[in-house]
């Protein structure tokens, strides 16, 4: 056995023997709370985000378990972001989860797998191992979902989440094993090399291509393998929605990375016309529809599919004559806009289980009628959450979406410069329902006048969270060179 590299992947080897150990010992925790398997998890993240922070700062790049593994600077950012969204969503989630007899073993332990397939998708150098993943991932989340057994719309939710959740895998199973039929490969470098050599039938690349996006459209959750993403959302336990509104994306973003950009970058003109088509489709039906919304999750999963089609528009730019300038550019604006939409998702989700209470979910956007004078600090926080969203200034919702823009305008290409207009204007469209929830919020007198009560650790990481999303639009530079950096390095490699 030869190339294995075990320290590389050290970070996904703890996380596969600490979520082991945690779903045992749970077994003999007798605290209704699950206070010792709460700070086992969190203390495992903790030192799993502490292995990606090192490898980060080292640089450390090669590959893994006979290749078939990528570690990198761009895997390790995501990777790192994407343990920190998950120790954000379970602090977010234990008192909500408390209240409703949720907070059992199998939280902690189906949230640390679901990371362990998002860390495999991340690294993936290989068919193979992205399926792998991305199952790992999927049916975690599956159960989390369904984790109230006795709530109907809980259930519903999932089993629909299944069913299109198989479907997508299949779309993209079937992809990739066309391209496996056509290169001789399950490797991302010899796909590449493969598709360079120009002696594979036309036909068959771009067949299984359309099945790849297809699969990764609906993971990303846009127009139009869309359906699943508003029911998902709603039906949901709030606490499982973040779940799979928040660190799934990463990883999301990561296999369409890996898989267009590092494997099939030779077809790029056939995948960017898909990507430009599925981004303002799902920029124009996910702001329009969003509109129409009472139920504030809803809401945000419709806005969460134009957020995603805004990030999209960054795999469009391409590479002109040999220069990899413009495309560079675009990949890192999308990672920065990615991360931006993901740290900003935390905030929403964990406010609304904070305002949440025992018989009462409050999850409509006239329940938070009056609620800068219930709790001023919870509405400023939501405020900023709002404003970054509708890419209001000084936020870095702002800036993602002004790096993104700024990616095609500098193209130069009318064609392209089009659709950075055709941005803006469905932009303004958002802007309507996020400024409603603000003026319901400021203006609107409360059905119920007392103070909000309780959550002090989540209201905490709650400030933290706002204090992050304005630093990100007043100081995004060292982000974004991180994000530009990571990109050039994952393109070189």
């Amino acid at each position: 056995m030869n190339n294995m590299n075990w320290l590389a992947v050290a970070p996904e080897i703890l996380l596969l023997g600490m979520a082991c150990l945690v779903t045992l010992a749970d077994l003999f925790v007798t605290c209704p709370r699950r206070r010792p398997t709460y700070l086992l998890t969190m203390l495992t993240l903790a030192a799993v985000a502490g292995l990606h922070i090192s490898y980060l700062d080292t640089s450390m790049s090669g590959y893994a378990m006979q290749g078939m593994l990528v570690t990198d600077a761009m895997g390790h950012l995501l990777a790192l972001s994407a343990t920190l969204a998950v120790m954000g969503s379970l602090v977010y989630a234990q008192m909500y989860a408390g209240d409703r007899d949720m907070l059992k073993g199998e939280l902690f332990s189906l949230s640390l797998f679901s990371l362990l397939g998002i860390s495999i998708m991340i690294a993936g150098n290989n068919f193979l191992v992205i399926y792998l993943g991305l199952e790992l991932m999927s049916l975690s989340l599956y159960a989390l979902v369904a984790l109230r057994r006795d709530h109907a719309q809980a259930t519903e939710a999932a089993m629909k989440y299944f069913v299109l959740g198989a479907l997508a895998s299949g779309f993209l199973l079937y992809g990739l094993s066309m391209m496996y039929g056509a290169t001789g490969s399950l490797d991302l470098n010899e796909v590449y090399k493969a598709t360079l050599a120009g002696t594979i039938n036309k036909q068959v690349l771009t067949f299984g291509l359309v099945f790849i996006v297809a699969g990764l459209a609906f993971k990303l959750g846009v127009v139009p393998f869309h359906m699943w993403v508003p029911d998902v959302y709603q039906g949901a336990p709030t606490a499982a929605t973040l779940l799979v509104a928040g660190a799934p994306k990463l990883a999301a973003f990561a296999i369409t990375i890996r898989l267009l950009v590092e494997g099939l970058i030779n077809l790029a003109t056939d995948w960017q016309q898909m990507l430009m088509i599925l981004a303002v489709a799902s920029m124009a039906l996910g702001n329009l529809a969003a509109i129409a919304q009472t139920n504030l999750k809803r809401m945000l999963a419709y806005s969460g599919i134009a957020q995603l089609g805004f990030m999209l528009l960054g795999f469009v730019p391409s590479v002109v004559a040999g220069n990899t300038v413009s495309a560079g550019n675009g990949y890192g604006s999308s990672l920065f806009y990615v991360l931006t939409y993901v740290l900003t998702t935390l905030g929403t989700f964990g406010l609304i289980m904070v305002l949440a209470r025992p018989g009462h979910e409050s999850e409509q956007i006239s329940d938070l009628a009056g609620l800068a004078k219930r709790s001023p600090l919870l509405a400023a926080v939501m405020a900023v959450f709002m404003f970054s969203l509708a890419g209001i200034p000084p936020t870095g919702g702002f800036y993602a979406k002004l790096a993104v823009l700024q990616s095609l305008i500098t193209t130069n290409s009318p064609l392209l410069i089009q659709v950075a207009i055709i941005a803006v204007v469905l932009s303004l469209f958002g802007a309507f329902y996020y400024l409603r929830v603000v003026k319901v919020m400021y203006f609107d007198e409360p059905a119920d006048a007392t103070p909000v009560q309780g959550g002090g650790e989540a209201r905490a990481l709650l400030s933290a969270n706002a204090l992050a999303v304005l630093v990100l639009g007043i100081l995004p530079g060292g982000l974004m060179a991180l994000c530009a950096r990571v990109i050039v390095q994952s393109l070189a490699g």
